[in-house]
């Protein structure tokens, strides 16, 4: 029998995967949309299947790591539920706003808020391990995609104009393996905490996540996935294709490792990697202000909203 308290838990996280699954449309297939080699319904019915593969068989570690990594002591089902609560309503208000942000920092700092409020030891070590690779991952994206964008080039000039073609193939391509990466690394932000309080093993979590991702993608995708393409990237097929794979790159190699970072962070550097190899603006600066406050903004709020809740729970509860 179910109980009241872990079917709200298994309820909000999969309303927070179908939160996830709308918001990072854009990150996954606003290029390949933007420059026409797909239309919008393929789109999204590619990333959602992608999506759930790769949530499904690819997560397990990230799952482990964020499920038994950040915090030690016992969380509660009070406690993840709080946790999972508040980042599935910030990442919808950012959703809503139309903004793109690191559902990713937000989750950790909501864990970091619940461990700090109920006294739980905070495993420092990979919290810097993390924070190093938020760094790490734009600026290295920003380099590869300079360089692929400039290995791009020189075989188009070699080919000349029957490369377009399998460009724009290939845009396609790299936006499936994008949404893998996605699932793969995402999935965790939604269903680790049942690792955490042993409700389910990775598998279970995996899936169930999965479908709430590939949910969201098809019934809530569309405002973000027009908004990078048509207001964020200024990017030709060459380009776009660099910054996807760049992007797609840097995540799956950190998923491999178990860890997790931002599709939007690497997504963000990659394009300004592409942009400098062009001598071209790629990126609407205005745009970019916004999506930083996001940023900062985002993790911020997670902490002390999660910090509160918990002192309100506790306070109530006696």
């Amino acid at each position: 029998m179910i109980s009241t308290s872990t079917f709200i838990l298994a309820a909000i996280a999969f309303a927070f995967a179908w939160s996830m699954g709308a918001h990072y449309t854009g990150a996954c297939m606003g290029m390949p949309y933007a420059s026409g080699s797909i239309r919008l319904r393929p789109a999204l019915l590619l990333m959602a299947l992608m999506t759930l593969l790769g949530a499904s068989f690819l997560s397990h570690g990230v799952l482990e790591q964020v499920g038994h990594g950040i915090v030690s002591g016992r969380l509660g089902m009070s406690g993840a539920i709080t946790v999972i609560a508040v980042a599935f309503l910030l990442t919808t208000l950012f959703t809503q706003l139309r903004i793109p942000t690191s559902t990713i920092q937000i989750l950790v700092f909501c864990l970091i808020g619940a461990a700090a409020r109920l006294g739980l030891g905070i495993r420092w070590r990979s919290i810097y391990v993390l924070v190093v690779l938020w760094v790490l991952a734009p600026l290295v994206s920003c380099v590869l995609g300079y360089v692929m964008t400039r290995i791009f080039d020189r075989i188009r000039r070699f080919v000349g104009d029957g490369m377009a073609p399998v460009i724009s193939r290939l845009l396609v391509i790299v936006g499936a393996v994008a949404s893998v990466a996605m699932g793969a690394n995402d999935v965790s932000n939604a269903t680790a905490v049942f690792l955490s309080i042993h409700m389910a093993g990775p598998l279970f979590a995996g899936v169930l996540g999965g479908f709430g991702l590939a949910l969201g993608v098809l019934t809530w995708g569309r405002p973000l996935l027009e908004r990078v393409a048509f207001d964020v990237v200024r990017m030709d097929r060459v380009m776009a294709t660099a910054a996807q794979s760049v992007q797609a790159l840097v995540v799956l190699l950190a998923v491999s490792f178990g860890y997790f970072t931002s599709m939007n962070q690497a997504l963000i550097g990659a394009m300004a990697g592409t942009g400098l190899a062009r001598g071209r603006q790629t990126i609407q600066t205005k745009q970019v202000f916004g999506i930083l406050r996001g940023w900062l903004i985002g993790p911020a709020a997670g902490f002390f909203i999660t910090y509160l809740s918990v002192w309100a729970i506790v306070a109530v509860s006696g």
